[in-house]
């Protein structure tokens, strides 16, 4: 069942733009978002002579992936852990460097899909909204702890929601009398604390407030502004990485770490520009790529996609950094 209704985003771009860097025997790549494993199973097939780590913070999605995986024996490891703890896992696993790696930043399809998780704004389920159950706090504990400042902030900055104040009133109101728990309750209040004009601009007015307590509670921003620089680290010289955002604020991050790479630090006016100046990154898109309209057709999931690529194209000279992965390897 889990095939079905998953399809990979922008899978055969992402396949293309890691594959110059997986042909050689050995190579390793990093699926840091398993999700269902679509992606990991496609990059197994694709490169029959790259091993695959993969990481993900659902335990329920590592079981299904490992089910979907296991053909592929000891060529897939996968990995319980948040895609920013990517250094400590490849020291464990004594691996110094890898040849690609590859992020959907999207929240998986079946955590979309399972209704008791609290995720999705059209059914209503238990507000939870946390990746990895075992840990954390909930968007219900969110919503019903944290002081009014602090959820405007939060809906402005991760929802980029212009009505944040006024549905925060109407939280705090409505909290005041009985917590939240459930979802179908906060999606019907958010319909009634919007002005009209509000309501009739993109999709269902509740996507904002849902998307910006998602981030909150699984500290996305954090864990992408920690992780993206880390899997450029650590990948060898000629390695790639691709990454898949769903929403500008992610996407800016990973540009930003992107363009920083691909950026000469030499002072201004000199002659020759010395190694340690020299760029890391070349840039293997030109922006940003959006999905296919027939991709959009086939999966409406990936409409908002937005994908990165670059290429490491040199070490870093004298800083240390590189050799961080490799101390206390066995």
């Amino acid at each position: 069942m889990s095939n079905t209704r998953h399809v990979p985003v922008m899978l055969q771009r992402c396949l293309d733009m890691l594959a110059p860097a997986l042909a050689e025997p050995g190579a390793v790549v990093v699926d840091c978002t398993l999700g269902l494993g679509g992606h990991s199973e496609a990059l197994l097939t694709a490169f029959p002579a790259a091993r695959l780590i993969a990481l993900d913070r659902d335990p329920a999605a590592l079981k299904l992936a490992g089910e979907r995986l296991a053909p592929y024996g000891d060529r897939a490891t996968l990995v319980h852990a948040v895609y920013d703890e990517l250094p400590e896992v490849l020291d464990r696993l004594g691996v110094p460097r890898v040849q690609g790696v590859l992020f959907d930043l999207g929240v998986s399809s079946m955590q979309l899909d399972e209704a008791g998780r609290g995720f999705a704004y059209a059914q209503d389920a238990p507000l939870d909204m946390r990746m990895d159950q075992t840990t954390g706090i909930s968007a219900a504990e969110v919503l019903n702890t944290y002081p009014p400042g602090e959820l405007v902030r939060i809906l402005r900055s991760y929802g980029e929601e212009k009505q944040a104040k006024r549905i925060v009133s109407a939280i705090v109101r409505e909290r005041a009398k009985e917590p939240f728990t459930n979802s179908g309750r906060l999606v019907e209040l958010i319909r009634d604390a919007l002005p009209q004009a509000a309501k009739r601009t993109g999709g269902n007015p509740a996507k904002r407030t849902f998307q910006a307590l998602r981030i909150e509670v699984n500290g996305e921003l954090a864990c992408v502004e920690r992780a993206v620089p880390a899997a450029v680290d650590a990948l060898a010289v000629g390695g790639r990485i691709a990454v898949l955002s769903y929403h500008s604020l992610e996407d800016r991050l990973v540009k930003q770490v992107f363009a920083a790479g691909a950026t000469s630090t030499a002072p201004p006016g000199l002659p020759v520009v010395p190694e340690q100046y020299q760029p890391r990154l070349k840039l293997l898109t030109r922006g940003a790529e959006l999905p296919t309209e027939e991709e959009i057709a086939e999966n409406r999931r990936a409409a908002p996609a937005r994908l990165r690529g670059a290429e490491r194209i040199r070490e870093n000279v004298g800083d240390g950094r590189n050799a961080r992965h490799s101390v206390g390897t066995p």
